[in-house]
């Protein structure tokens, strides 16, 4: 959950639960800014050491090379060959060409990537802008008033989780009526709120509006800038330096141009498998893997293996499409965790038949040859058709009624695995 998301909940707890949303590199981001007029420094993308030193040999000389990875803390990551930082200040071609060579291909680490960090496959080159201040903002849609939410902050270019700890009254909120939009006058005092000068601040309001008008029109479920600089020698006094969006996969179908810039490379391989056989999957620590129906009966069905002691493996929501052949996807994504010592399949058939999730749970036991225990809970649709194609199979199934028992029977099987 993106830092700007839990600011919103307030004092609410937050809780992290998978959401299906595109996120871009940053010359990406940078090249949507430029589309819809908003300020940001030059740059170009280079996935060859030859074209990073073209690019600044075209940009001039104070300059910097951001290695692109879709994970936050890049300047403070390490590569796993051991170079330092993902984000380096330069004076010449020939370093951007040094660096580049040292960056691609290889992975970068940070405290938020995971212990195998994140490919590198292209680097950006930008020109280096002096700023004069740095502020924070950032746009989202809010759950609990269902309304779109800026929240900006005149402490910018740093963390500002830590803002947010040490300083809370430097955090402000506005919100857009969705209907009537961002008027000009909200926008103006977003502007006045980020601590520019006031020559600054014309030009801060309307980078706020076309902001928000990427929000709208590009079906956005997060853009977050830091830093929004107050810069000097430029045409605009206005620039977004860093930028990080977030778009609807539900949206997808019209935002072509936005989705055709996804980066599977950054992407876990497994939850790409999933995507592409509309499967919610997200891994966790455990040992115990789940198939469920509904994000919800998901949520509920890892809790009751907590309550009784186990520990998930996985999130797996099929959803009501599930078929013999989603089934088998499933337990391919649940089995490729070697931690995995039990199986805990819990299906409420409604959309969904039990007789279906039967024969994909006997074929995908058969096919892959599972030899881990599996709990199997069904309820609703053709449920004792259901049960009679998992008895008849002769699998040694573990079938259940209720939630309660069948959970505390996975929890038991893979202690004793």
């Amino acid at each position: 959950m993106m830092l700007s998301r839990r600011l919103a909940h307030g004092a609410h707890k937050a809780v992290r639960v998978q959401t299906r949303a595109l996120s871009i590199h940053e010359y990406q981001s940078s090249e949507l800014l430029r589309q819809y007029g908003i300020g940001t420094p030059r740059g170009q993308a280079a996935s060859t050491a030859q074209q990073a030193y073209d690019a600044a040999a075209g940009l001039g000389h104070e300059l910097v090379v951001k290695a692109q990875a879709l994970t936050g803390g890049r300047g403070k990551g390490h590569f796993n060959t051991g170079l330092q930082s993902g984000v380096h200040m330069i004076s010449s071609a020939e370093e951007a060409r040094e660096l580049a060579e040292q960056m691609l291909g290889n992975r970068l680490i940070t405290k938020q990537s995971g212990a195998k960090g994140k490919p590198v496959s292209a680097v950006y080159v930008v020109e280096r802008v002096k700023a004069r201040h740095e502020a924070y903002l950032s746009i989202l849609m809010d759950r609990q008033t269902k309304k779109p939410l800026i929240i900006c902050s005149s402490q910018g270019g740093m963390n500002i989780e830590e803002v947010a700890h040490s300083n809370p009254d430097a955090i402000k909120k506005f919100y857009v009526d969705v209907k009537k939009g961002l008027d000009a006058e909200t926008a103006a005092a977003v502007a006045r709120s980020l601590g520019f000068s006031q020559e600054a601040e014309a030009d801060a309001a309307d980078a706020v509006q076309k902001l928000y008008k990427i929000f709208r029109e590009k079906d956005a479920t997060q853009i977050e800038i830091n830093p929004l600089s107050e810069v000097e020698g430029q045409h605009t006094k206005v620039m977004c330096m860093d930028a990080k969006f977030g778009f609807d996969d539900n949206a997808s179908f019209r935002q072509q141009e936005v989705y055709s810039w996804r980066d599977l490379t950054q992407e876990d391989p497994d939850e790409v498998v999933a995507k592409n056989s509309d499967l919610n999957f997200v891994k966790l620590q455990g040992n115990i893997g789940c198939l469920v129906n509904g994000a919800g009966l998901a949520m509920a069905t890892m809790d009751v293996i907590k309550l009784y002691g186990g520990d998930p493996a996985n999130f797996l929501d099929c959803g009501g499409g599930a078929t013999p052949e989603t089934i088998e996807t499933a337990f391919k994504l649940i089995l490729s965790n070697t931690k995995v010592k039990a199986i805990f399949v819990n299906i409420f058939g409604g959309i969904v038949r039990c007789d279906y999730v039967a024969q994909g749970l006997v074929a995908a036991t058969k096919n892959l040859d599972v030899k881990v225990p599996i709990v199997a809970r069904l309820q609703g649709t053709n449920l004792e058709e259901g049960r009679r194609i998992i008895k008849e199979s002769g699998l040694k199934i573990y079938g259940f009624d209720e939630l309660d028992p069948a959970a505390e029977k996975v929890v038991g099987l893979a202690a004793s695995s």
